[in-house]
């Protein structure tokens, strides 16, 4: 069970925006992440439960932060519920899209899991619902993800399969580069990781 810490940065100015400490799984029904975010003061910031099946598809989604929270799953697309900070209204979404994205280095692996891709398929376009800080108001996103190359690097532990992926936002055509090892990201734009402390889990 992978355990560890991002910092998670401004892609622009680079500005450190918060850690995220994390721990995440494959089972024997699909993948479950869970993290909780802190400010670099130290303060608590949110969290994050994501769990897949099998398939790659988003079977349970809670996100919390700034004292909103959005709970959704797949159904019919995808469908959410978002609660403001004072808990009196709650309003529901629902959109034909395959699954979430947001802030979370964890829907870099959930939506390369979703995927599947391999290195010699063409570039696969997908409709993302986006929840991010830090209201967590819900936007549709259309990206196209590639899979460039696929390598294994010796280490102590066996051989460690490094993919890179090529993600275009098809609304600005900004392209950027995602680098995954089983179900950890190794580097994205605002993303680092700054500590591991198991080795990745890979997918079977």
């Amino acid at each position: 069970m992978p355990s560890g810490r991002y910092a998670l940065h401004d892609p622009h100015d680079h500005t450190l925006l918060a850690e995220e400490h994390f721990q995440c799984a494959p089972g024997p029904s699909g993948w479950r992440y869970v993290s909780r975010l802190t400010t670099p003061e130290g303060e608590q910031r949110g969290s994050v439960d994501l769990a897949l099946d099998g398939l790659g598809r988003p079977i349970r989604l809670e996100l919390r932060a700034a004292g909103w929270q959005v709970r959704g799953a797949a159904l019919d697309g995808v469908t959410w519920v978002r609660t403001d900070p004072a808990g009196a209204d709650a309003a529901e979404g629902n959109v034909r899209a395959h699954a979430f994205t947001g802030g979370s280095p964890a829907f870099l692996v959930a939506t390369a899991r979703l995927l599947r891709l391999t290195p010699s398929a063409a570039a696969t376009r997908v409709r993302l619902v986006a929840l991010t800080e830090p209201v967590l108001a819900p936007r549709t996103v259309d990206q196209s993800w590639a899979l460039l190359k696929s390598e294994a690097h010796p280490t102590d532990s066996g051989p460690l399969v490094v993919e890179e992926y090529e993600v275009t936002a098809l609304d600005t055509g900004e392209r950027y580069s995602v680098h995954l090892a089983g179900d950890v990201v190794l580097a994205a734009p605002g993303v680092e990781l700054e500590d591991l402390e198991s080795p990745p889990s890979a997918f079977p």
